[in-house]
């Protein structure tokens, strides 16, 4: 995409996959939001959680490009595969978690407020991880990147 041809096959690349896959997946945030919702929101692009899961793109894009670049049985491929599991885990697992006793600390707090007076807290995030799907299609979408790159077709 933006990559000078003599550096293709280098570090240069794989920061360039990453980059361009975050970028983009973040980007269709806000796509899938005016599909799913009939509306634009701009903000969505520097919220996390939605679809796709730009956190599985990039490091998805991350151990495509590696293992293209060193091969599928490099250790610098195994170490970003590692990294992807570890992200991607995380992103439906332990901070789709947090976003869902978020959503329940929310609702405590607006019961115990409607019957006090008093200042009101500040309301949590409640979007902060991804259903499986949405890290699968953020996955599928990095590595889709990170291989049109390699081949020089984006």
């Amino acid at each position: 995409m933006f990559l000078n041809p003599a550096w293709r096959g280098s570090g240069f690349e794989v920061i360039e996959a990453v980059t361009t896959a975050t970028v983009l997946a973040q980007a269709l945030k806000i796509v899938w939001y005016f599909i799913t919702h009939g509306k634009i929101n701009f903000k969505i692009f520097f919220h996390t959680g939605g679809m796709p899961s730009s956190h599985s793109a990039s490091v998805a894009a991350l151990a495509t490009s590696v293992g293209l670049i060193d091969g599928w049985n490099s250790t610098p491929f195994a170490i970003a595969l590692g990294l992807a599991a570890i992200v991607m885990y995380d992103a439906a697992g332990v901070r789709r978690a947090a976003g869902k006793m978020a959503g329940i600390l929310n609702r405590i707090t607006d019961d115990l407020y409607q019957h006090h007076s008093g200042d009101i807290p500040e309301r949590l995030r409640e979007l902060l991880g991804h259903t499986p799907f949405e890290v699968l299609v953020g996955c599928a979408f990095g590595a889709a990147v990170a291989m049109g790159i390699h081949s020089g077709g984006l």
